[in-house]
């Protein structure tokens, strides 16, 4: 037995350190530069502040903006994302003759870079629709998404709406092939048709793909950075900047390192509490047979 755990030790020790190294290390210093005043230099100096990062936050009316646009955002995209996967999943798993070529197709947004997935979408959704608003002569249908606030947040969660949604049905394509033949039918044979095998078999026992989904989901969506700087800068006039947005921009362009990172340490807290209740509340859903 000790022979056993010493291999354990040995096999895991690497992934461990590289974990500590790459995860653990910066967040425990992180959340101590947090309560110092620094600007991010190397030799510069650094003044302990304590708590008044933190207190600073609460009047920091671009953050706490920030922060409920980025809530707003995840919540109407986490919807629509796990919708739409699950829809997919279900098409995907039918007989339909082509549903391999589908597959294929609605994963492959998620094959693309955010930054670059960010820069084709600018294009398309600003340069594009002027261009085709100058040659059709249809300003009211074709306009540049980007430079309305309205709109610009709408661009948002189209695009991360068509990277995440593929990527997710694989995880609910992952579920419904896991479900045992016997129980479909069996659900058959008590009479259930389409509908009700769905909701009443299916859906019960693909718990688990939704509480990986709905994690997976939640989290990427508070922590947008790469779509949100490439898309739409988080403009116009900060209307589209997102909370990763806003701490990036102030420890590296503001140079404010203690209280970017008070903010961080904010947004972990708030992604962890959010992520932990949901998979307790969805894990209570799932069954087992």
């Amino acid at each position: 037995m000790k022979i056993k755990k010493g291999w354990y030790i040995l096999f895991t020790a690497p992934l461990m350190i590289i974990f500590a190294i790459i995860e653990l290390i910066p967040f425990v210093t992180g959340i101590g530069y947090s309560f110092v005043k620094w600007n991010g230099l190397g030799k510069s100096p650094k003044t302990f502040v304590g708590l008044q990062n933190y207190a600073r936050i609460f009047s920091d009316k671009l953050f706490l903006s920030s922060l409920l646009r980025t809530t707003i955002f995840t919540l109407i995209t986490v919807v629509i994302v796990n919708i739409l996967a699950l829809l997919f999943a279900i098409i995907v798993t039918s007989r339909l003759k082509t549903r391999n070529v589908a597959r294929a197709m609605i994963f492959m947004p998620y094959l693309i870079g955010g930054l670059i997935l960010g820069y084709i979408w600018n294009y398309v959704l600003g340069e594009g629709m002027s261009s085709l608003a100058s040659l059709t002569g249809m300003d009211n249908l074709f306009f540049n998404w980007l430079v309305d606030k309205k709109f610009a947040f709408y661009a948002l969660i189209v695009v991360t709406t068509w990277q995440l949604a593929g990527y997710m049905m694989i995880i609910y394509i992952a579920g419904f092939q896991a479900i045992s033949d016997d129980v479909i039918e069996a659900a058959a044979v008590d009479g259930a048709n389409g509908i009700q095998t769905l909701f009443y078999v299916k859906l019960p026992l693909i718990m688990p793909s939704i509480t990986i989904c709905l994690f997976m989901t939640l989290s990427n969506c508070f922590k947008m950075y790469d779509v949100n700087v490439s898309l739409t800068g988080g403009g116009p006039n900060n209307a589209t900047q997102l909370v990763a947005m806003n701490i990036f921009n102030e420890i590296f362009t503001k140079s404010n390192f203690g209280y970017g990172q008070a903010k961080a340490v904010i947004l972990f807290f708030i992604i962890a509490v959010i992520t932990l209740l949901q998979v307790r509340l969805t894990k209570s859903k799932e069954v087992t047979l």
